[in-house]
């Protein structure tokens, strides 16, 4: 599955890591931002009246390939065009072989916007968590297929203790239970499998019913118009996470107005 590869490759280079820096390091460097730096602000972000918008800087994927346009990736222009037009909060994927990230864009993201920043990866170690910390991220993304329950907790309890919010992503009702029992905050519904990349998008809306309301719920994939965000925002989500139609919509500021308004 696409998925296991994804988690492996994120094991071996945690695991590079870890040799040219330890975790008690990486550790002491995310606490000590904690003290000084603004905590839950990803959290508090997605809390607003109407739905949130979450706009994804993202160069490419393994099911679309090349995503950003003609190739050309001025990720620094497209961040401040996403704060510019209205965006709540930026998501910034640091996979380096499928997606072709860098944890370089986060971190350089990070210091450009004023809004909240998503580490979007392969979460398969805590290392990962202060790590992401350390780079300038307010949130990280753990993803329950490749996360067992307890270390899911783990995890959770790692980004509370340096101050990162944690959005829970999850496919199904199974999944969110498990979401839910860690003590998850935020979670999200992907509208994609990622065992193999198909699409549903009625899948956030049809779970939306299991999760409790004091609970932030993310859609996240195969979101394109107003349209979809006003079926959302009428079944109760309070924020849509959109990669692809943002990175290629003509006018992104537009784009984004519409999504926010539902139309």
């Amino acid at each position: 599955m696409i998925l296991d590869v994804l988690a492996q490759g994120a094991r071996e280079r945690v695991a590079k890591k870890r040799a040219e820096r330890s975790l008690p390091s990486v550790r002491r460097e995310a606490e000590l931002l904690a003290k000084s730096r603004l905590s839950y602000s990803f959290e508090s972000a997605l809390r607003g009246p109407g739905i949130a918008v979450i706009a994804e800087v993202k160069k490419a994927s393994p099911s679309k390939g090349m995503i950003a346009p003609n190739g050309e990736f001025p990720y620094l222009d497209i961040a401040r065009e996403y704060e510019k037009s209205g965006a709540d909060a930026i998501s910034v994927l640091t996979e380096p072989e499928h997606f072709l990230g860098r944890d370089a864009y986060l971190e350089q993201i990070a210091a450009a916007v004023q809004l909240p920043v998503l580490r979007k990866d392969f979460t398969v170690d805590e290392y990962q968590i202060f790590e992401a910390k350390t780079l300038g991220a307010s949130a990280v993304l753990l993803i329950c297929a490749i996360t067992e329950a307890e270390r899911l907790k783990a995890y959770l309890a790692a980004a509370d203790s340096v101050g990162l919010a944690a959005l829970v992503e999850a496919h199904s009702e199974a999944e969110i239970e498990t979401a839910i029992a860690a003590g998850a905050r935020i979670i999200g519904v992907n509208n994609r499998d990622l065992k193999d990349f198909s699409v549903n998008t009625g899948n956030a809306a049809a779970l939306r019913k299991n999760v409790p309301a004091d609970i932030l719920f993310v859609a996240e994939s195969g979101i394109t118009s107003g349209a979809d965000t006003r079926l959302l925002l009428d079944a109760g989500v309070d924020a849509v996470l959109v990669g692809e139609a943002v990175m290629l919509a003509q006018d992104r500021a537009a784009f984004i107005a519409e999504l926010k308004r539902g139309e």
